[in-house]
């Protein structure tokens, strides 16, 4: 696509007072024009009926595409974990497969959001998922904010896990006690993740959060932990929450009154030894 000289020249002006990438600048214009929320993180169910075990589906694969382009979640029953980038719907599953999920398949939670990038760095010598963590932290915005992370390279090592389906009746914990854990060496990927504040533990999973997907699209998966030589970070500030409840019977008749933190932290974390 090529712009008038006159337009060009606006672009560069307002980069370079701004200090905005001119990818940030053209995507926010096409947001705006094609009416698409800014800042927005949009979230199917809460992490609290995550935890009791509300897995019943409530929407489908193909109503994402009305609410992002980038995302994470699962599927009815916990059938495998869920990674949505640029607008293509991924579903690793416990059996080692990955395959792009079909349209009509059900979902109980999502988070998603039309990724824009508004920071982006370089890190290296990364030892640990906590460590990148770290790295991050002083580039948020405060710890009431969401967050919404991509991040590409190529990792030493990546640990995932990938939850199977289970029955009706069972909870998170005991569901990811018996995930499928693997370990990939010199992989060529990226992170879809997200940061979330701890007031809203009753609603997401506090702190970070991400999946994984190869570039050859042959693995993916919840991130345990990971080590890499250097890796490109995006990040995209998220002030607009929409919450959508589902209206299941499952979901409306659940008890969701228990205090989830510990139960939601040992689930989402690596086992210890």
């Amino acid at each position: 696509m090529k712009l008038p000289t006159g337009h060009w020249q606006a672009l560069l002006r307002h980069c370079q007072q701004s200090g905005e990438t001119r990818g940030a600048v053209v995507r926010k214009a096409l947001a705006d024009y094609l009416d698409l929320d800014h800042h927005t993180l949009w979230q199917l169910s809460t992490s609290t009926a995550v935890v009791e075990g509300v897995f019943g589906g409530a929407l489908q694969v193909k109503d994402l595409i009305d609410h992002g382009d980038f995302g994470l979640g699962t599927f009815e029953q916990l059938d495998g974990e869920g990674i949505l980038l640029d607008g293509v719907c991924w579903q690793a599953r416990a059996d080692g497969s990955l395959i792009k999920a079909p349209p009509d398949e059900a979902i109980p939670f999502w988070v998603a959001t039309h990724f824009q990038a508004e920071r982006q760095m370089s890190v290296i010598d990364i030892g640990s998922v906590e460590d990148l963590g770290a790295r991050i932290d002083p580039f948020r915005p405060g710890a009431n904010l969401f967050v919404a992370i991509q991040i590409k390279g190529v990792f030493e090592q990546v640990e995932m896990r990938t939850v199977s389906r289970v029955p009706e009746g069972v909870g998170l914990l005991e569901a990811s006690s018996k995930q499928a854990m693997v370990c990939i060496e010199k992989v060529s990927g990226t992170l879809v993740g997200f940061w979330s504040p701890a007031h809203t533990t009753s609603l997401n999973i506090p702190g970070y959060h991400f999946h994984f997907l190869s570039d050859d699209h042959s693995s993916g998966g919840h991130v345990l932990d990971l080590k890499a030589d250097s890796l490109e970070i995006e990040l995209d500030f998220q002030s607009n929450l929409r919450l959508a409840l589902p209206e299941t019977k499952q979901f409306i008749e659940a008890d969701l009154s228990h205090d989830i933190s510990e139960q939601l932290h040992r689930a989402e974390t690596k086992p210890q030894d």
